[in-house]
């Protein structure tokens, strides 16, 4: 660590994308269909009828995204794995088209000096197997656990680092309790915890599977979106407020860190956990827990946006922001000292190096008359939020990574097209790719290893 830069000399600087999200080919070449690609079929359910059919044309298209990770200098790049693109039913035979695109952009990303992060499952769970019960049916375990065993058997040859869900507490609570996200599913709270221990236990299996047939030895973490609580103050009781808030249950309660961590680190559900939800929680048979409870490499977190808490009457109450305060394309408040204060609660309580396996920014930018998109608001954002990771570093949080999300701009999920979150402009319906100005800066924070980081920490949060 250099004096000017709080950041390790191996620190990893990445970006992130997601299959559905970029890949496109929807029907080409064996893939089946996956549970976005029927939900895009459905009317109402995404803006303006959008799909991920086409997307970004990645499948078509990774050498030029490869080639624009090089000439932005990206150390490591996060990408998912679509489940039906190599598995067409779910379970079934190997597709072996699919299986090789993904050959293929390993060895591409290899040759161009950027490291792979693989997520296996970034929502595009296979139709096929939905239609028998999905993460409800108890069988979806040995489900992923072979897919799990086919991709790592495949690229592990190459690939050293995994994540094996991205954001369950999205996947599960946004698509089978609220029914915003696919499959689009309103279901009872007692089914929607029995699909998340099956997902949890699909997770320790997952990780069992890894460490079984990896080549190379592995790294393997989550990818949690874990709720974040930022201390009104720097007084203890501010700070021991939002730290009860953040590891606590509001009313969604999937939107959560416990109910998700606590079983993998310590091989439980918390306590306070079990007792909201008693009469619902799921029937844990044996060896569940120890199944569950599978060492990490590392604790990955998803930080966009944070809440303000200060201590109460009750022991914590929200603060509410004055009008007039940012707000992102997605309405998220801009809340930089979350990259603080969500790593520090979260390697206090589970004691692993953390990765900020996502964040970013969404606007709506477009391409300026001189050909060029101008996203200073993006900038700024990104750099009071690595000034407060930088800060975390400094006091001693073990930070090992950070990846941007996200590389270009993408199917936003139901939110469709409109908001764009990448530093990479993409033209869809050309598919034309341009840098924004926002993907210049982060080349030389790459280059200067967060060296080039202006703005005071006690500043980061002041509009």
């Amino acid at each position: 660590m250099s004096s000017s830069s709080p950041f390790p000399q191996n620190f990893t600087w990445g970006a992130a994308t997601a299959s559905y999200q970029i890949e496109g080919a929807a029907h080409e070449e064996g893939r089946g269909l996956s549970v976005w690609d029927t939900m895009c079929r459905q009317e109402g359910r995404i803006a303006r009828g959008q799909s991920g059919d086409v997307a970004c044309d990645h499948y078509h298209c990774y050498r030029e995204d490869v080639a624009l990770m090089k000439q932005i200098g990206l150390k490591a790049y996060r990408l998912s794995l679509s489940w039906p693109r190599i598995i067409p039913d779910g379970n079934g035979e190997v597709n072996a088209k699919g299986l090789a695109f993904y050959d293929r952009l390993i060895d591409e990303l290899l040759a161009a000096g950027i490291e792979p992060w693989v997520t296996l499952f970034h929502w595009d769970f296979p139709h096929a197997l939905y239609c028998q019960g999905g993460w409800l049916n108890r069988q979806s375990v040995d489900w992923f656990a072979r897919y799990t065993e086919v991709v790592v058997k495949k690229l592990s040859d190459r690939v050293r680092h995994w994540m094996v869900f991205n954001e369950p507490q999205c996947f599960i609570g946004l698509g089978h309790k609220i029914g915003m996200h696919a499959p689009g599913d309103k279901l009872a709270l007692a089914d929607v915890l029995r699909a998340a221990h099956h997902v949890l236990l699909a997770q320790g299996r997952a990780v069992q599977t890894i460490r079984e047939h990896a080549q190379l030895a592995p790294v393997i973490g989550c990818a949690l979106a874990s709720p974040i609580s930022i201390p009104a103050s720097d007084s203890p009781a501010d700070i021991e407020a939002a730290r009860q808030h953040m590891m606590g249950f509001g009313d969604e309660w999937t939107w959560n860190t416990t109910w998700w961590a606590d079983p993998v680190s310590f091989g439980h559900y918390p306590e306070d956990g079990l007792r909201k939800y008693h009469k619902d929680a799921p029937q844990i048979q044996p060896g569940d827990m120890e199944t569950i409870r599978q060492p990490l490499d590392f604790f990955g977190v998803n930080i966009y946006s944070g809440i303000v808490i200060r201590a109460g009457a009750n022991g914590h109450e929200n603060v509410k922001m004055p009008e007039g305060w940012p707000v992102t394309a997605m309405n998220w408040e801009v809340q930089p000292k979350s990259l603080y204060w969500g790593p520090r609660f979260l390697f206090e309580r589970y004691k692993l190096p953390m990765v900020i396996t996502e964040n970013g920014m969404a606007l709506t930018d477009w391409r300026s008359v001189d050909g060029q998109v101008r996203d200073p608001l993006r900038i700024d954002f990104l750099e009071r939020y690595l000034t407060a990771l930088g800060q975390a570093i400094r006091d001693g949080v073990d930070i090992r990574g950070y990846f941007l999300w996200s590389l270009m701009d993408n199917f936003e999920w139901a939110e469709g097209y409109r908001p764009r979150f990448g530093i990479i402009h993409v033209d869809y319906p050309t598919g034309t790719r341009t840098m924004k100005d926002s993907a210049r800066w982060y080349s030389e924070v790459i280059a200067q290893n967060g060296a080039n980081l202006r703005v005071p920490f006690e500043c980061v949060g002041v509009f």
